[in-house]
């Protein structure tokens, strides 16, 4: 199973995606929600760029 957990705060949004679905349509579920996610992630990046005194993005990698 996919989790996704979203923690909203003033001035803060933590979201967090984790778990995988491995048997349903062939990993095709598992795919959808990670192009999604990189995708929410590449396009904070490219805002972030831009207007670097406004955004910060911080992605890590465990």
């Amino acid at each position: 199973m996919i989790h996704v957990r979203a923690r909203l705060g003033i001035g803060r949004t933590c979201i967090e995606v984790d778990g995988h679905e491995g048997h349903v349509e062939d990993g095709r579920v598992c795919a959808a929600i990670t192009a999604i996610t990189q995708t929410a992630l590449l396009g904070l990046e490219q805002y972030a760029q831009q207007y670097p005194d406004l955004v910060s993005v911080e992605i890590t990698q465990e």
